[in-house]
């Protein structure tokens, strides 16, 4: 069968809302903290290297990865796309897991926007996982836009990919229990990823977990309007960050479905997936698009739409009310995908 997988989606574009829709309130114990950090500029080409700089800053040290003993953790260079570079890969493992144990698989695609962030990135839910459901962890370091457009960054995933099932039983994980997992900007990288194994034929992951994922370049959501200068990632950082991995084509016709997995024409054949969002941040509606056109395709999805969240809000303020109810939920999803039918073989 030949599957569609670039230019625009089948369904209409919504037409564009008014300008002046008022936008859906803050969560009040996020709207505190996020009033008292103060006003956040947009993102613009020009302060990318001092974006760069912040995740860089954020990003878990050694003994941060260890968690204090219950994490081995250690980083490998491995085969990347034809003809370049070799990609890195963070690989992290329960210490208490047996060398020949055949564990859970989350595969780790970082966010920041595609510009900015490394392996060591926003990891500190999935080192949680590793620790407490016993999954084996790898993470991806993929090339950024602007110097390197799409399909650079994507290319080194799917190597990445391929590496982590070809060195399972290596590493103490099961090739049929990969979960590709991904936020924000890693968000839209696991969702074009599960397209692009599709349609090569390559690593099937058994699941998705899609985490405010970024997925329309068109940037012209309800959503995207509404929410414009406000949280911590609104309609003008976007533009920036999609005309970064798009070499400066955002919004274009003929955009391919696997750089903005929103415009695929056909959802079928993808894994289960799980999606979440805030109600109050930018990728709300291409979220919940998304989630929509996978059940029209027959695929089991779970979504849930955080009432009040801005985009990043569970790793601004991790212990908010909020925050935990998304932890949690997100932690019960893998628990019962990890544990249906399943044991630790």
């Amino acid at each position: 069968m030949t599957r569609r997988t670039t230019g625009d989606a089948p369904t209409p574009t919504p037409t564009a809302p008014p300008a002046d829709l008022p936008p859906v309130p803050f969560d009040p114990e996020l709207a505190a903290a996020l009033e008292a950090l103060g006003e956040q500029p947009p993102l613009t080409p020009q302060a990318i290297p001092a974006v760069r700089a912040a995740a860089a800053a954020g990003a878990l040290g050694d003994e941060a990865l260890g968690c204090g003993g219950e994490v081995v953790w250690e980083e490998r260079a491995v085969a990347g796309p034809a003809g370049a570079p070799e990609v890195t890969v963070l690989i992290c493992r329960p210490a208490a897991a047996p060398a020949d144990s055949r564990l859970p698989l989350v595969y780790f695609m970082h966010g920041g926007g595609m510009v900015a962030g490394s392996r060591r990135h926003l990891m500190s839910d999935v080192l949680v996982w590793t620790r407490t459901l016993r999954t084996v962890t790898v993470s991806v370091e993929y090339r950024l836009a602007p110097e390197h457009p799409h399909p650079a960054p994507l290319e080194d995933c799917y190597a990445g990919l391929v590496w982590s099932a070809r060195h399972a039983a290596e590493l103490g994980a099961d090739p049929a229990r990969i979960i590709t997992v991904g936020t924000s900007a890693g968000g839209g990288l696991a969702a074009g990823l599960a397209l692009l194994a599709r349609d090569r034929g390559g690593p099937a992951p058994a699941a998705q977990m899609l985490l405010s994922p970024m997925l329309d370049d068109r940037n012209d959501t309800c959503s995207s309007r509404q929410m414009a200068g406000r949280g911590m990632w609104d309609r003008a950082s976007n533009t920036t960050a999609w005309n970064a991995h798009l070499d400066g084509a955002a919004g274009a016709p003929g955009i391919p479905a696997h750089a903005a997995p929103a415009r695929a024409a056909d959802l079928t054949g993808l894994p289960p997936a799980y999606l979440d969002v805030g109600s109050a941040e930018t990728f709300r509606d291409e979220t919940v698009a998304y989630a929509g056109r996978l059940w029209q395709s027959g695929i089991p999805c779970e979504l849930h739409v955080w009432p009040g969240g801005f985009h990043g809000f569970d790793e601004f303020l991790p212990q908010a009310r909020l925050s935990r109810r998304a932890k949690e939920t997100r932690r019960a999803w893998l628990t019962g995908l990890l544990t249906a039918g399943q044991d630790d073989r």
